[in-house]
């Protein structure tokens, strides 16, 4: 069945009836694709738990992301501009294709352009600038379908972590969050959001038809001195929380750590230069040779020659580093974005690299949370999947640092190093400082509220914190 999902970000999943996947270029031909019961076009505001739902419901799912003009005539400013938020929606794991442009109120020609039957949208209600329905017209043509809007962040949350300088979000635990042990109201409501969080993530690491288990989820429990200090060799213990396929064989196991904090074209890109590395040395070593490829097939599938391992640090350990309110998610939303990933190769017009086609895309195989900042031997040589081939790290010009977290790694003769990028400034620093300029903005917005005075309050106690943050940097230079 085919879809379309539809927000501030757009998603529109097709495929034809004779069963070719629609080509969208830059140029001004139009493709006008048969409608078919199999592609969806979904339209959301970047909610992952929306996009997954919507791709249950079809085959695939393309996704369509506003231009900056439209989303501010009908929303407001972006903060993302859309060649970042083109490589965001690249990045889930359940969208097939981003498509740029798309109209922020969905139309009929629109959809069947794509040969897309049904429009998919959270039960939410989204108007245009005039305060008219987006949906209106496929919703009159019943071809509209809608999903249960998940309870998680968005983006108004993250804006108001950023300029009211809260850390109420932050977890201590998330293991004992996710028990009903931490957090706030009775024990029951406890409880009950533990559980909520639980399926959520187990949602996330489905596969990319999301339904089937995709990717593994660890916990790393040490003390807190192993996690936050530099060398400091505690072997700890890991506990899996989500079973996954695990490694296959001849795969090469890569680790890389991180805060992944408001998770951007920054990481991805990022990410994306690792697999490409490790696409490099499989080709050195015949990974992609006719006989090689010929023999996975055989055993059942192709498939990429790295499994990648994902270790994301704890709120507590990145605070001690950025200070201020940072991370601006906690560790439970940003381990959900990395679980979500999906790393898009661009297309392979290469004669020699025609059998990398067999899979045009790589996934987060494994999360750990809890990571230790430095990852010692005692702690790479008991990492689930074993000893990693490969530790993959980039500048981190965003956090001054007094010491190298990576001398293990690199003693160890495995680590290897990402350089700069097209999206190597945007980090979450970058982020919030783009926020920061808009300020004045949500503070009109506020005032007008009757809430001016809390909001003036906010904003002198971050220009505080971050007085404090550039002194603690400047001592440790």
């Amino acid at each position: 069945m085919s879809f379309i999902l539809r927000v501030s970000l757009l998603l529109s999943s097709s495929r034809g009836a004779s069963g070719s996947t629609a080509a969208l270029t830059s140029s001004t031909t139009v493709f006008t694709l048969p409608v078919s019961s199999r592609s969806i076009v979904l339209t959301i505001s970047g909610h992952a738990g929306a996009i997954v739902q919507a791709r249950q419901l079809g085959d695939e799912l393309y996704a369509g992301v506003h231009s900056d003009e439209a989303i501010l005539a009908n929303k407001g400013p972006t903060v993302m501009n859309l060649a970042e938020r083109l490589a965001a929606t690249d990045a889930c794991r359940w969208v097939t294709r981003s498509v740029g442009h798309a109209p922020y109120v969905t139309s009929l020609p629109y959809i069947s352009h794509y040969g897309c039957k049904y429009v998919v949208h959270g039960d939410d209600i989204t108007s245009d600038s005039d305060g008219n329905d987006c949906y209106r017209f496929v919703k009159e043509a019943g071809r509209f379908k809608v999903v249960k809007r998940s309870p998680g962040i968005s983006t108004t949350d993250l804006v108001g972590r950023m300029l009211l300088c809260t850390k109420t979000h932050f977890i201590k635990s998330l293991e004992k969050k996710l028990a009903g042990e931490e957090g706030h109201g009775t024990p029951e409501e406890r409880i009950v959001e533990g559980q909520q969080m639980l399926e959520r993530m187990k949602l996330y690491a489905t596969d990319a038809s999301g339904k089937a288990p995709g990717a593994e989820v660890f916990f790393w429990k040490a003390s807190q001195v192993a996690k936050a200090e530099e060398g400091e060799e505690e072997r700890g213990s890991f506990r899996q929380l989500i079973e996954g396929p695990g490694p296959k064989p001849g795969q090469r196991v890569v680790y890389v750590d991180g805060g992944y904090d408001l998770f951007s074209s920054g990481h991805i890109e990022f990410l994306r230069q690792v697999l490409l590395e490790e696409e490099k040395l499989a080709r050195e070593d015949g990974w992609f040779s006719e006989q090689a490829v010929n023999e996975r097939l055989g055993k059942g599938e192709d498939y990429p020659p790295a499994y990648v391992v994902v270790g994301v640090h704890e709120d507590e350990v990145i605070n001690q580093w950025k200070g201020i309110n940072y991370p601006i998610m906690n560790t439970f939303e940003r381990g959900l974005c990395v679980l979500q990933c999906k790393v898009k190769q661009p297309p392979n017009t290469t004669p020699a690299l025609k059998f990398t086609n067999h899979f045009k895309s790589q996934y987060i195989n494994a999360v750990i949370f809890g990571a230790p900042f430095s990852p010692t031997k005692t702690y790479l040589n008991t990492l689930p999947r074993g000893t990693p081939d490969a530790v993959y790290h980039g500048p981190t010009s965003f956090m001054p640092l007094t010491y190298d977290p990576y001398t293990a790694p690199k003693a160890m003769g495995i680590y290897r190093e990402i350089g700069a990028h097209t999206f190597a400034h945007v980090n979450a620093g970058e982020i919030v400082q783009r926020i920061m300029k808009s300020r004045d903005m949500y503070e009109a917005r506020q005032r007008a509220k009757g809430e001016k005075a809390s909001v003036e309050a906010a904003a002198r106690e971050r220009e505080i914190l971050e007085e404090e943050q550039r002194k603690k940097e400047a001592e440790r230079a």
